[in-house]
């Protein structure tokens, strides 16, 4: 196995263990199942029951339940023979944080538990401690002595189990050792691996979910890479972002997560957990798994595979980047892009018939007649891309301009407008050429014969500090490909910024924002890229300017064009691989039978009065196993206590407790003034 996976130039699908949960098989080359979870009270059998039969309506092919008690875990029986009464056979899966014996119980009901390792026996308390080597050994024996009967009872009863490590839940004697790492989260999983192993239990899948990308998918590589080390294979994996909220935000965070694993042949079940209703998250996992077919390749028909083709990429003989830990690429400046700038952003409005101030409303610029000056939003684009199209009137002071090569030459102020060119015209000495910056095309490994030789390309780019390269591939395999150039250019020394171009020629709004989020997601996570312009094929386009309608008839109603959609994707993506902050973040997790309030209605208040608070990470948590530790590193926490209670949270310190449900967004806004986090609207 090279590294994480068995390949960084093709789609390679990582083989592991088979696991039997109920009649489905999982892992070992099996399809990649999708699941949800219910939001129901486990009490309430009948609501619980209709809302199980709606996810597997929906397509849901395991629906996970909380038993937090003895009672939640006993009441699965009654929702299972409900369910198979009425012809469901479904496996069902209990959620097990806090309670051995509801894991004991519910293991000899349905087919499958999970067990969060950071609270199944530890207890956290957010304490430093510093253990000998010798007392931590005393505590893996603790652990070992209250695990083992629940493995006994799965291996008897031929019950499935996930150890769910959370980054946020890591108990406080991982985080003494191994800090708030990856690596922590690694270890508290194979902790109780190895004692499953030592009883011949097998019947395993893991996964590493986190709210942070960068830390959930370097937990996946890492944890993988042990288990290879140790065991010399490798069990099913579970793919999940924790809280990654709703709507747009929520559907771009998780498919950056889960996608990046899945392109590189990672992951054998997947839940997108939204702040919705649970069925509304199957299509969501659908559309993700939809992109690989059953023999394992990428499928043709979507985006920047939009030829189809099968170009040999040449294999890495050298990994020149560390996949464990993020580092951005180094590059240097040109303009305003590469070296120590955020990725900027370059908005698509070449399909555009006419570019007027008006059309710049779309990419973040409203222009005021009576004060004759323009508004800029943090969402602005930095640069639009017009093609052949002219620009003739004055553009906001901090906007730029990509033209073909032909529109640019007639252009008047080129310090504003510059020129983007194929490898060809690139390297023809006899046209002239912007002295300040140059866009240059790269089809990566495609077999596109009208590019020149690649060696001739770079070895004048080297040499040329106004280029900046415009990196895509026309392959199948489109993400490996730009990964392997930008590994090139690394190898060979080359520091030139990379402005990432990723076209779509899906059909709906989700499958736009899936594919976006996956194919620039993975390149940003890995550190490579100083820009990204997204686009769509003529015919996608076509069908998004008569209205947004994803896969389930719903409108994004908060944008009112391709371009704005694409703008607002752009940035959402930057946001959600932790590149470029430009909004608020709100880390919310899905709502479950253990939720204390209305998390789809809290979670849309609080973003109301919230939303222009730039940079500023909000959690929304249900209940307190969601929280403090779940929140993982936001900024503020506002946790349910219980019933018509709040908490509030700053950082993982408890600030305001049990305050009536009806006062507390007041009081969470109170508190954003009181730490100076709070900007009034203008």
């Amino acid at each position: 196995m090279q590294l994480y996976c068995n390949s960084l130039t093709e789609y390679n699908r990582l083989i592991t263990k088979e696991v039997k949960i109920g009649d489905l098989l999982l892992g070992n080359g099996h399809p990649i199942r999708v699941q949800t979870m219910t939001t129901t009270d486990t009490m309430d059998t009948l609501a619980t029951v209709e809302q199980t039969i709606r996810c597997i309506e929906a397509g849901s092919e395991l629906v996970r339940i909380t038993a937090p008690s003895k009672k939640e875990a006993e009441n699965l029986l009654n929702i299972k023979n409900e369910l198979r009464k009425r012809g469901y056979n479904t496996p069902l899966i209990a959620d097990i944080h806090f309670t051995p014996n509801a894991a004991e119980i519910a293991a000899r009901i349905v087919e499958k538990v999970r067990v969060n390792p950071g609270n199944y026996v530890d207890k956290k308390k957010f304490e430093q401690i510093d253990y000998t080597d010798a007392e931590y050994a005393e505590e893996i024996d603790r652990i070992r002595e209250r695990f083992t009967p629940l493995v006994k009872i799965c291996r008897e009863y031929g019950t499935a189990m996930r150890i769910g490590t959370n980054h946020g839940s890591l108990s406080d004697r991982i985080m003494s050792r191994y800090g708030d790492t990856p690596m922590g989260m690694v270890e508290s999983a194979m902790e109780f691996l190895r004692i499953a192993r030592g009883e011949s239990y097998h019947n395993i899948i893991l996964s590493m979910k986190a709210s942070n990308t960068q830390v959930m998918v370097q937990a996946y590589r890492l944890l993988i890479e042990q288990m290879d080390a140790e065991f010399g294979e490798c069990y099913p994996l579970h793919l999940g972002v924790t809280e990654a909220g709703d709507g747009e935000d929520g559907r771009v965070k998780s498919a950056v997560g889960i996608g990046t694993l899945l392109e590189d042949g990672i992951g054998d079940t997947i839940r997108v957990s939204l702040t919705e209703d649970p069925e509304l998250e199957i299509p969501v996992c659908r559309d993700l798994v939809k992109r690989y077919t059953a023999n394992r390749q990428p499928l043709t028909d979507g985006g920047s595979t939009v030829n189809g083709n099968r170009s040999t990429v040449n294999p890495i003989e050298k990994v020149s980047y560390n996949p464990f830990s993020y580092s951005r690429r180094k590059t240097f400046s040109v303009d305003n892009i590469g070296g120590h700038h955020v990725p900027v952003v370059v908005a698509d409005l070449s399909k555009l018939e006419t570019i007027t101030p008006k059309s710049l409303e779309s990419v973040g610029y409203r222009y005021n007649e009576i004060s004759d000056k323009w508004n800029i939003s943090d969402g602005a684009a930095d640069y639009i891309f017009t093609a052949d199209k002219t620009v003739d009137f004055a553009l906001p002071g901090t906007l730029k301009v990509i033209s073909n090569y032909a529109t640019w030459q007639y252009a008047e102020d080129k310090t504003k407008f510059f020129p983007i060119l194929d490898g060809n015209k690139y390297l023809n000495v006899s046209i002239e050429k912007s002295s300040e910056l140059n866009f240059v095309e790269i089809d990566c490994y495609s077999e596109n014969f009208s590019q020149p030789p690649l060696e001739s390309l770079l070895t004048k780019i080297k040499a040329d500090t106004t280029a900046v390269l415009c990196l895509s591939s026309t392959n199948k395999n489109a993400m490996q490909s730009v990964r392997r150039m930008v590994m090139e250019l690394k190898n060979n020394g080359i520091e030139n910024p990379v402005i990432l171009i990723v076209d779509s020629n899906w059909q709906t709004a989700d499958e736009h924002l899936i594919h976006f989020a996956t194919e620039a997601g993975a390149l940003l996570l890995d550190g490579f890229g100083d820009g990204i312009c997204l686009g769509m094929s003529e015919e996608s386009y076509k069908l998004q300017v008569a209205g947004f309608q994803n896969t389930e008839g719903r409108t994004y109603t908060s944008n009112s064009s391709p371009e704005q959609f694409i703008n607002s994707t752009a940035f959402t993506i930057l946001q959600a691989t932790r590149v470029r902050i430009s909004k608020t973040e709100y880390i919310s997790c899905p709502s479950c039978g253990r939720t204390l309030f209305d998390l789809q209605e809290t979670t849309a208040k609080i973003r109301s009065v919230t939303n222009h608070l730039k940079g500023v990470k909000i959690a929304i948590m249900g209940c307190i196993v969601n929280g403090p530790g779940e929140m993982a590193d936001a900024d503020f926490g506002y946790v349910g206590s219980g019933v018509g209670k709040i908490t509030l949270y700053k950082g993982k310190e408890v600030v305001k407790k049990n305050i009536d449900s009806a006062i507390a967004v007041d009081e969470l806004i109170n508190l954003l003034k009181e730490n100076e986090a709070w900007v009034d609207l203008a």
